[in-house]
């Protein structure tokens, strides 16, 4: 669910207790509509991460590593022309609004102490990053909202900043028990959860439903759910739950959830901003990858399309071959029998004496050549089946590599955390010939290289996981030891994998966690047992001229593992 204002109170109670008093040290904006604020506060450094983006708009702390432009936007360096050094002195909220207004004591550049304010809106389509000056003046904000984009409220700089206009619904909060009693009267039958979200402001329908679930209907015991939860909201008892369902996160919320049955576990989390850090992070990972990833998920698959559709020519193409045999035979029985044809003839039958029976057989002829041409044409035929058949075997295990090669980069995009790693793609496929190299001199010459992620096994040995092609050939052949285990899955796209055994050896558990690792980061994700082949470096081979990623090995063991997506953040080294 989208953070309602229930939730958003929780938040908020819990970022006051880690932000007030603390000094902003640095500034980021590592997409468009987020901003990364590094605050220095009472005993411990954290990062508050602020995300106007339409479909998951919130405020938490974060542990995450994001990676930031090369050059800061234009909203950034505002923010940090006027909120760099500057102190946190209230974080509000207005009641049932799903909007955070901090307040913050800085300097100007007069050397002043004055105060600007930074409002999150988070309104879902319509959520905005706004800056204030101490008079409640915009001085600049994310989204800019004019008199075209809205008649209601226009967001723009120089204005003076207005709450968002309320909906024609009660705030409950403001209401005592029988004042709920009343506002919940149904007399026109109304489902019970409808009833809520036509009636108060800042439920969402996820707890709308779940008060109606517990209530078991309308009226007074509807009323009386609602009251109790109004009561909790009050005495800031919240605790952050993760919804699960079939071992995925599927929703955030601040209380246990019951109305889905057994099938949902509602699992207590650390905090509201650990619960929230990992609920969004893996799916706007997904989404800004797909975003910048846009055009070479389009070119890639345009390729592999291409050449699918190659091979299946060429299958049939290796069909009509099947026949040759068949014109070496029918030359051999025209050959057989020169004394009994004439030119002219159209047809020729003779006793076939490859057929286990003797039956005769009409054998086609061009009436326009001799007996000769005719015989010396079926052994052309022939012929060049056969070497039609030679080629296109080397044509097509040429298109199968291709075709993996081509299916293992859509893996890899599906791998990639961040700008880096898409262009180290981008830079692969300039240089197999899939995408045309930069037009400047400059960005020719310039390679880019990305890390591999890391991981520590719960024996403290490393794990590098290879997220390209170009990471994997580099981790197989150039970094790892001979002596360290090389692991992948069998006959399925993945990452190549590196235990770094250091001289040493690799106990049972950390062997386990790196194939684990070798199947989450493969196309069998989300199978069930599946078999990773396992040996050290020194038995992996890259072929000559094979493409980026590309090895053979020997000497294998195969281990049989589930993919754990859990184990995998677990283990991940920041």
């Amino acid at each position: 669910m989208p953070l309602d204002a229930l939730c958003l109170t929780a938040v908020a109670g819990e970022l006051r207790r880690s932000l007030l008093g603390g000094k902003i040290d640095k500034i980021y904006q590592p997409a468009r509509e987020e901003l990364l604020l590094c605050i220095r506060g009472r005993g411990e450094n954290v990062r508050l991460l602020l995300s106007a983006n339409p479909g998951h708009p919130r405020a938490h702390l974060t542990t995450r590593n994001r990676e930031n432009p090369d050059t800061p936007p234009m909203f950034c360096m505002l923010l940090r022309k006027h909120l760099l050094g500057g102190r946190i002195l209230e974080l509000k909220q207005p009641p049932m609004e799903r909007l955070l207004d901090f307040r913050l004591e800085t300097i100007d550049e007069l050397g002043d102490r004055v105060e600007r304010r930074l409002v999150l809106e988070a309104l879902g389509r319509n959520s905005n990053l706004i800056l204030l000056d101490g008079e409640g003046r915009i001085i600049d904000c994310l989204r800019r909202v004019d008199g075209d984009m809205s008649r209601q409220r226009q967001v723009l700089p120089g204005l003076f900043y207005r709450l968002p206009p309320a909906p024609d619904k009660l705030d409950p909060m403001a209401l005592d028990g029988e004042g709920l009693r009343r506002a919940l009267d149904n007399p026109t039958g109304r489902e019970a959860d409808k009833l809520l979200l036509d009636t108060f402001n800042g439920l969402s329908p996820l707890i709308a439903r779940e008060l109606a679930f517990r209530a078991g209907g309308d009226g007074e015991p509807l009323a009386r759910e609602l009251e109790k939860l109004l009561d909790a909201v009050r005495r800031e008892d919240f605790a952050p739950y993760l919804l699960v369902r079939e071992g995925k996160g599927t929703d955030v919320t601040f209380l246990p959830i019951l109305q889905y049955g057994p099938q949902t576990e509602s699992r207590r989390q650390e905090s509201f901003s650990q619960l929230l850090d990992g609920f969004y992070e893996e799916r706007e990972q997904m989404e800004r990858v797909r975003q910048r990833g846009q055009d070479l998920v389009k070119s890639v698959t345009s390729a592999r399309d291409r050449t699918a559709r190659k091979l299946a020519n060429q299958e049939k193409e290796l069909e009509a071959t099947e026949t040759r045999e068949r014109q070496r035979e029918l030359g051999d029985l025209l050959t057989s029998n020169l004394h009994a044809m004439q030119k002219g003839m159209s047809t020729f039958r003779a006793v076939d004496y490859y057929d286990p029976e003797g039956k005769q057989t009409d054998i086609p002829l061009d009436p326009l050549l001799t007996p000769q041409q005719n015989a010396a044409k079926y052994y052309r035929a022939y012929n060049k089946a056969k070497t039609a058949r030679q080629m296109l075997a080397l044509q097509m295990e040429k298109g199968r590599r291709e075709l993996e090669y081509l299916n293992s980069v859509l893996e890899n995009i599906s791998l990639a955390e961040g700008e880096r790693d898409l262009q180290e793609i981008r830079q692969e496929l300039a240089e197999t010939g899939y995408l045309r190299r930069p037009g400047k001199a400059k960005d020719r010459g310039r390679k880019v290289s990305g890390k591999p992620m890391e991981f520590r096994s719960s024996a403290g040995l490393r794990i590098s996981v290879g997220k390209n092609n170009s990471q994997n050939d580099r981790l197989t052949t150039k970094q790892a030891y001979k002596s360290d285990l090389w692991l992948h899955t069998q006959k399925i796209h993945g990452s190549h994998v590196i235990l770094w055994l250091e001289g040493g050896g690799a106990d049972a558990r950390s062997l386990t966690e790196a194939a684990q690792l070798a199947a989450y980061f493969s196309q069998a994700r989300d199978g069930k047992k599946v078999p990773v082949d396992y040996t050290p470096v020194k038995y992996v081979k890259k072929p000559a001229g094979a493409r980026p990623g590309m090895v053979v090995y020997s000497t294998y063991q195969t281990a049989v593992v589930d993919p754990d997506p859990e184990l995998a953040k677990r283990l991940r080294v920041k």
